[in-house]
């Protein structure tokens, strides 16, 4: 059955597709005097299909079981009911007007009556993958190069002039009296390689936008970033990122970068309402957060797990290389917590005080092994402060593996294992990674391995191969020299889910020394409906594509001894895939952040809503330490914010052939991925305390 003719169907034309393609169907429902017998005819219908797949036969005895019940959505707090097979009934039984849900819905539940074909595994062929991953260039092709080097000279030019006619305000970027138009051009070409020089020169408003992008922005999104704008939507996007984009007719598909960039209708029109999908980021000062954590006050730390802790400086740190449409802190930048005032957000003298009384948290914290700074973003914090804080960070490692000598065996405080900063600025503004910051992250990984620190890493955020440029790879190179492990998260919004592109950028990024760590799928509210990807789309990708670069287990010894042993890691990937024959490394998982509960990817679906959209039950991930609140907390639902048709439809209209896609419908169910074994946390030589610390659980 073509899906694309499916999804052009009325509800009349797809009524008559069910008559003619599942008469069985139509039958027991017409013949049923209501919902609880149509029920009752499915299951026993069921029972009969002996050569359907298991997973097909449980996932209709799902729906069997929770249409009619009552249940709570996590992420926004409402209660509803599910009704899917009810709507069915109805929809086969009565006049069509009478219906009360879309054809997006009936189309889901046709293709899970019609196909027979639901196969435990459909691993695309190699031959498919190849072709898949090559439709998507990278930043260091001759042509996306070439592009982009127009593209810079372009925007020198704007800039110039921009200084010329003295449209900006900052002193270290002006023209000497009497220089000549090569001259002041030689000035900009220099001033491109500092990073200071594209925060300084960022578009923040949508002329300046259009501008840098040869006003090649059409009136219709113009409109809406004109009216984003009035909403006090932040704008910041920095030259170098945008001269990524490519604003030709011909050449390579930008979309990836581009929806990073412009607004969606649905963000724009919910902006000012936004409301905070991970709900342990909601921080009131002496009270527990989602997580049942007591905080400091001041939003500088978010806590899900007991053994990590996220820090947020008072520094330059709290903004970033540029503002991601899809950004899980768009809540924060609405409150204006996270902003691009940069010169307004470094740090104050207050801020030493608080570091220390952030410290003290963490050293007098019973399981706290893992430290993510980040933001905002860390690097955006000047090399001085940056240094401060990871001074502060070993201190309170020192003091607090001190402070252990002093306690019995099983009584001992969880020592500091790991390490991390976030950064995107590897693609948003690889010039920012200087000798400086090279001498300070050697400086702190010799020092921190002294007192038992083993993990140092750089989690840094790719999200398409058109980023891995030239620039990047320099810094990859520095970084990695450095000692540090740099691991990538990508955000698997729609632009991302086409074919092989993920692929791709998994084997670009493996070649340049960069191991892949989670790949999250975007968070299911209102202002993301633009860049979401279904999550049986991610479950796809999981089984038919990553499935190439998964590793047997002596393979995953293999490397993590070579990670472990190996201070120079940047040629290792590269030899270890070349060795062993692999197109990439399948070291990330796939996973959806669940609100106050953490990563996870076990699920079932149990309903479908009258639009369309699937209604998931999920489990948290059991490999890993939670807190104790997710032993209250239930059943997990979770609503996705697209149905699997509209999804189809949004990649038909991309170019996509979406028969490539037709397994999506089968996909149902999900396990969350073991992680691999370099991110698991080394075991401790000594017997950590069972108490929890820093915790408050009403009953």
């Amino acid at each position: 059955m073509k899906q694309k003719k499916m999804l052009s169907l009325t509800l009349s034309e797809l009524k008559i597709m069910y008559k003619q393609r599942l008469p069985d169907i139509v039958s027991m429902a017409e013949s049923s005097c209501d919902e609880n017998e149509f029920k009752q005819k499915l299951n026993e219908y069921v029972g009969l299909h002996n050569e359907w797949n298991a997973r097909r036969s449980e996932h209709i005895r799902m729906l069997i079981e929770y249409d009619g019940k009552n249940i709570n959505e996590l992420s926004t707090g409402e209660d509803m009911h599910i009704q899917t097979l009810t709507l069915l009934w109805n929809y086969l039984k009565n006049p069509l007007d009478k219906t009360e849900a879309s054809t997006d819905l009936f189309i889901d539940l046709f293709f899970l009556f019609y196909e027979n074909d639901w196969a435990d595994s459909k691993s695309t062929s190699t031959s498919k993958i190849k072709r898949q991953m090559g439709r998507w260039s990278t930043g260091i092709d001759k042509d996306t190069v070439t592009i982009r080097v127009q593209n810079k000279e372009r925007m020198i030019r704007i800039l110039s002039k921009k200084i010329e006619q003295k449209k900006t305000v900052h002193s270290r970027y002006t023209f000497e009296e009497n220089l000549s138009e090569e001259g002041k051009l030689e000035k900009v070409r220099y001033w491109w390689n500092d990073y200071r020089f594209h925060l300084a020169m960022a578009a923040k408003s949508p002329t300046e936008l259009n501008t840098l992008l040869g006003n090649s922005l059409s009136d219709k999104t113009m409109q809406l970033l004109v009216r984003a704008r009035k909403k006090k939507m932040p704008f910041f996007a920095t030259p170098y990122y945008l001269s990524l984009l490519n604003t030709t007719q011909q050449g390579y598909d930008d979309e990836a970068i581009r929806s990073y960039i412009l607004y969606s209708p649905e963000l724009v029109d919910t902006y000012g309402n936004i409301k905070a999908w991970e709900k342990e980021d909601l921080v009131v000062s002496g009270k527990p957060n989602a997580a049942g954590w007591l905080l400091p006050e001041g939003n500088n730390i978010h806590r899900r797990y007991p053994e990590v802790a996220i820090l947020i400086p008072d520094s330059m740190g709290r903004a970033c290389g540029g503002l991601c449409a899809s950004c899980q802190r768009m809540y924060d930048f609405q409150s204006e917590r996270l902003n691009f005032e940069l010169e307004s957000l470094k740090p104050k003298e207050s801020w030493n005080k608080k570091l220390k009384r952030l410290m003290a948290y963490f050293e007098e914290d019973t399981q706290l092994r893992d430290i993510l700074i980040t933001g905002g973003d860390a690097l955006m914090s000047q090399n001085k402060t940056l240094k401060h804080i990871l001074e502060a960070v070993l201190q309170m490692a020192k003091n607090k593996q001190k402070a252990n000598l002093q306690r019995p065996d099983g009584e001992k405080y969880a020592e500091l294992t790991r390490i991390r900063l976030g950064s995107r600025l590897l693609a948003y503004l690889p010039m920012r990674v200087d000798k400086e910051l090279i001498d300070i992250l050697k400086d702190v990984k010799q020092r921190g391995s002294m007192i038992g620190i083993k993990q140092f890493i750089i989690q840094t955020h790719f999200q398409t191969p058109l980023e891995v440029t030239p620039e990047a790879l320099d810094s990859i190179k520095k970084l990695l020299s450095a000692g540090w492990l740099i691991t990538n998260q990508l955000v698997y919004n729609v632009a991302a889910s086409r074919r092989g592109h993920t692929a791709r950028l998994r084997e670009v990024l493996n070649k340049a020394g960069v191991l892949c760590y989670y790949t999250f799928s975007v968070k299911g509210f209102n202002e993301n409906y633009a860049v979401f990807a279904p999550i049986s789309r991610s479950i796809q990708e999981q089984t038919e594509e990553k499935i190439w670069g998964e590793l047997n287990d002596c393979q995953k010894t293999e490397l993590d001894e070579l990670l472990k042993e190996n201070n120079e890691k940047g040629n290792l990937i590269a030899t270890f895939l070349k060795k062993h024959d692999l197109p990439f490394l399948a070291t990330d998982r796939n996973v959806l952040n669940l609100p106050a509960i953490g990563k996870s990817m076990t699920f079932q679906t149990v309903g479908i809503t009258a639009e369309g959209k699937r209604i998931m039950l999920f489990d948290h991930d059991g490999s890993r330490k939670h807190s104790p609140i997710i032993n209250q907390m239930g059943n997990v639902f979770i609503v996705e914010n697209k149905s699997l048709a509209a999804y189809l439809r949004q990649l038909d209209t991309m170019g996509e052939n979406i028969e490539e896609y037709a397994t999506l419908w089968y996909y149902t169910k999900g396990t969350t991925e073991p992680r691999f074994k370099i991110y698991e946390y080394p075991s401790p030589l000594y017997s950590i305390t069972s108490r929890i610390s820093n915790l408050e659980i009403k009953n």
